[in-house]
């Protein structure tokens, strides 16, 4: 029997699926949507399902390996793709080739259920191979053209154009599918306003809370820490000009987990600003370097304000850290102002300042309490609920999108 199969969700007589995801980005890739494939794969992958991941290719390698992600094994088709060197990372396949690859694939693997996490290449040539040969075509949209557009090299009078084209280039793939989802209800929304589509489906990237080991001792120090990528949409600098503003007696200390391409200018603001003894870089890290790092903050900060879920926002809330981060796009749906920490202005240092301060100004009760109110909302978000709703779509069954941004109905005690 497969590993974990009695645990899954689906009926005995619901035979495994062979599910293709599309991805434009995967690990090694670190962001938040390679880390959603990865973990979604492997944790079908787990339920008994056989697994295909279309993906670029990293090393000049390309053919089909069978690769271990998330601790399961399942078979990646790496394709031939090239550095988009504005980008610290970023690699893309030829346009013209994407369908020839998805054609090639598609025949090799007879996928029941094809899933695109990305309509700009990849998923553009899956989508309409897979429409051609009758395939049901599920679609997760990851993208924000505002995240891309500054390593375009487009003057700036064209971005406002190039954003509405982007989003008019997304809904032409997402009409050849028969679901399309977000992760979040602020996502599906704005989603739905940009690009005319209806019902996009909410549906959480989820998170095994039971990796990250929330602490309750009694601090010793005020530490703040973000994680993420290290690049200009994450507005790092609004926390580092905070931070420059806060009262010095606080001697708040700051972690910055990530690489990017700010780093060096992030450093040097830093500097400028007179707090680099206090800020420290750590770059990219191990899983257990990330939830070491989460469980010694007092706080997690995320300025960025063009999130879709953010999932190290999750992290820090199944590490039972209180969190301050911008109103903006799907932030709300996690801060729940003054419940678990607090919402600031967006781009506003002073703000973001001051709500800093307030959470590591408060009684340790208090700190307890909004501690132990990130784990309470974090809960909604788990993983095998996403998983599940996901298997249902894969089969064409009707789903209802779980409910993740709901206030508490009950105290915490």
């Amino acid at each position: 029997m497969p590993k974990n199969l009695s645990d899954s969700a689906y009926a005995p007589d619901k035979k495994p699926l062979t599910i293709l995801m599309g991805a434009d980005t995967f690990p090694p890739d670190v962001n938040g949507a390679a880390n959603f494939i990865s973990r979604l794969s492997a944790g079908l992958t787990e339920r008994g399902h056989e697994l295909h991941v279309e993906a670029p290719s990293v090393n000049g390698k390309y053919g089909a390996f069978v690769e271990e992600h998330d601790g399961a094994k399942f078979t990646v088709h790496r394709v031939y793709s090239w550095r988009w060197y504005p980008h610290d990372w970023l690699r893309f396949v030829l346009p013209w080739r994407s369908q020839a690859h998805a054609a090639r694939i598609l025949d090799l693997v007879k996928p029941d259920v094809v899933h695109v996490q990305s309509h700009i290449v990849v998923g553009r040539g899956l989508a309409r191979q897979a429409a051609k040969r009758g395939i049901r075509i599920i679609a997760t949209n990851h993208f924000m053209p505002e995240n891309l557009i500054d390593h375009t090299r487009l003057p700036k009078f064209l971005r406002k154009k190039a954003i509405r084209m982007a989003w008019k280039d997304a809904a032409a793939t997402f009409a050849y599918c028969e679901a399309v989802t977000a992760p979040s209800r602020k996502a599906a929304d704005y989603l739905e306003g940009v690009t005319n589509l209806t019902r996009v489906h909410a549906i959480s990237c989820g998170i095994d809370a039971a990796l990250y080991t929330p602490s309750f001792e009694k601090r010793t120090e005020n530490r703040i820490v973000f994680v993420g990528r290290v690049s200009g949409e994450k507005h790092i600098d609004v926390l580092l000009n905070a931070v420059a503003a806060m009262d010095p007696a606080l001697d708040t200390k700051v972690d910055i987990v990530g690489g990017g391409d700010q780093m060096n200018q992030l450093k040097n603001l830093s500097k400028q600003l007179g707090i680099d003894d206090r800020i420290t870089f750590t770059g990219y890290v191990t899983d257990d370097e990330l939830r070491a790092a989460l469980a010694r903050a007092t706080v997690f900060a995320m300025p960025s304000i063009a999130e879709l879920q953010s999932i190290a926002t999750m992290e820090a809330m199944a590490s039972a850290l209180p969190i301050v981060a911008a109103n903006a796009m799907a932030l709300p749906h996690l801060v729940h102002d003054g419940e678990n920490g607090y919402l600031f202005r967006p781009g506003d240092s002073a703000d973001l300042a001051a709500k800093l301060t307030q959470v590591l100004t408060q009684s340790d009760a208090d700190l307890t309490k909004m501690k132990k109110t990130s784990l309470r909302y974090i809960a909604a978000h788990d993983i095998q609920r996403t998983l599940t709703t996901f298997e249902s779509l894969y089969r064409g069954e009707p789903v209802t999108d779980p409910v993740t941004d709901a206030s508490l109905d009950e105290s915490v005690s």
